[in-house]
């Protein structure tokens, strides 16, 4: 059963960029950002501003024709509360005022004009709500400028802006690229902050990164097609780069259709930005973020309390109430696993600990779908799942633990092996584990609460014990005594059910 969304409680932003301008309704504001709309239109405010010093005439009439499309669905959505902000192009360019103007007619609501250092730290605060624990320079390359600002955690430092944006570039350059590596160059070389980001990780935001990434991902038979968390080597992404910027020299790129047509003459140029950041950055790798500007304005609206919890756990959580048949069972389930870990003395990390309660919080997702497929499909839910906070390789483990639930661990009911090899040896058996914990716990409690706190761990030498109290004897089958030892076999003890 879904859960009925309080009416006005949706909030929406609405992003006035240099190259898209765009629409996104969230289901509220939380921590764990649920969007259930999502609409852009590639107006290019911001393709003569550096030039002329005016944003196209034609490009105002589609950005404002699209707002008015955008307040429209506003009202029928019955959006509680909307944000609009405006970056780059409107904030250089000598009609902007004019432009903002009119757009505030038409939305209805303030638009606030970022400044380069306050679209900066919106950027970084983007990142902070989607990766957990970042640590390294947040880029955010838009359609007029590039922002770069050093995140460590939640601390998030003073940033700069750049002309360097996918349009103000190719403006600025008279669309030749070899001007344009001039000019990021010149730029890019004048940066303080990033001598900060060696050794660390550059945070990669905006749409034309993101094609660079999609791109990526297809060419390398990559088995997530999930850009959010997606990391490469700076290596690897060096030589993507420069292998773009030789196809762009064949005249080759409009052979790439995954990329929308007004965004594909500015892979170039995203390429050569991200080539001569790695060149003077030297970050050890490169991950590309969905969780940007909008998010980082919603992540600053939120309580410190909010602000401060992992994002994992409450997209998790929220996915729990949503299809578990018993959120407060899977609650139960997590304490079950922590008195399991700490019985048979499993060695855990902070971050193990973390990806198990969010496996356990997820291990029931799957009930409605088909006995058949539920391994199958809850992996795909899992690691395809719009939330962030959250690795790739996590994200496997993560779905293979609750896949193995659904699945079991025989060799005849395995998930993909290009899944698996997204983890080691050691993380895979770790998610065998789990899933097999899973397998008992749903077994003897059919998913309902007050039945797992009734049953103790006990250990006996290499003898591991699972304890029913009294009034569950019954629960006691010949079924569950066989998922009990071959859990116990996973941490190399003997199994055995013990009646009190």
């Amino acid at each position: 059963m879904t859960r009925p969304r309080k009416r006005g409680a949706t909030v929406a932003v609405i992003d006035i960029g240099s190259n898209s301008v765009r629409l996104v309704v969230y289901e509220g504001l939380t921590r764990s950002l649920i969007p259930i709309f999502n609409e852009k239109t590639l107006c290019g405010l911001g393709r003569e501003v550096q030039s002329t010093g005016l944003l196209a005439p034609d490009a105002v009439d589609k950005a404002l024709t699209s707002l008015k499309r955008f307040r429209a669905l506003c009202r029928v959505m019955q959006v509680g509360r909307v944000f609009a902000i405006a970056t780059a192009a409107c904030r250089d360019a000598s009609n902007g005022p004019d432009f903002i103007a009119k757009a505030e007619r038409i939305c209805a609501v303030k638009i606030e004009i970022l400044s380069g250092p306050r679209e900066a730290r919106l950027s970084a605060l983007g990142v902070i709500s989607g990766i957990h624990h970042p640590d390294g320079i947040v880029g955010d390359l838009g359609g007029g400028s590039l922002e770069l600002i050093d995140v460590r955690r939640n601390s998030v430092r003073s940033g700069v802006t750049l002309p360097l944006g996918g349009l103000a570039l190719q403006d600025l350059a008279h669309k030749s690229l070899k001007r344009a590596d001039r000019i990021v160059r010149e730029e890019i070389d004048e940066v303080e902050l990033l001598t900060a980001g060696r050794g660390r990780t550059f945070y990669a935001v905006g749409g034309t990164w993101r094609a660079l990434a999609r791109i990526h991902i297809i060419q390398s038979g990559y088995p997530l097609q999930v850009m959010h968390g997606y990391s490469i080597s700076a290596t690897e992404a060096l030589d993507f780069s420069r292998r773009l910027r030789r196809l762009a020299a064949a005249d080759m790129l409009a052979d790439i259709e995954i990329v929308a047509d007004a965004r594909r003459p500015l892979l170039t140029y995203a390429a050569l930005v991200l080539e001569h950041i790695i060149r003077v950055a030297k970050p050890k790798n490169i991950v590309f973020s969905t969780f940007g500007v909008r998010e980082g304005l919603l992540h600053e609206k939120l309580p410190e309390t909010e602000r401060n919890k992992d994002g994992l756990i409450c997209a998790a959580e929220e996915l729990n109430q949503l299809l578990s048949r018993s959120a407060k069972h899977a609650r139960e389930l997590i304490a079950w696993t922590d008195r399991l870990v700490r019985v048979v003395k499993l060695r855990e990390t902070e971050e193990d600990r973390r990806l198990r309660h969010a496996a356990c919080l997820l291990s029931d997702i799957g009930w409605r779908v088909h006995p058949d497929h539920r391994g199958e499909q809850t992996l795909s839910l899992v690691v395809n799942g719009n939330f962030g906070a959250i690795t790739h390789t996590e994200r496997a483990f993560v779905g293979l633990s609750v896949f193995y639930r659904y699945a079991g661990l025989s060799e005849e009911n395995q998930p993909p092996v290009t899944m698996q090899e997204l983890l080691t040896p050691a993380q895979l058996e770790r998610a065998r584990l789990l899933g097999a914990a899973f397998r008992v716990a749903h077994l003897i409690s059919a998913a309902r609460p007050g039945v797992l706190p009734a049953t103790h761990f006990r250990t006996q030498g290499r003898k591991l014990m699972l304890v029913f109290e009294h009034r569950l004897v019954d629960l006691v089958a010949d079924r569950v005594g066989s998922r009990f030892k071959q859990l116990a076999r996973l941490v190399s003890r003997a199994g055995s059910i013990v009646r009190r």
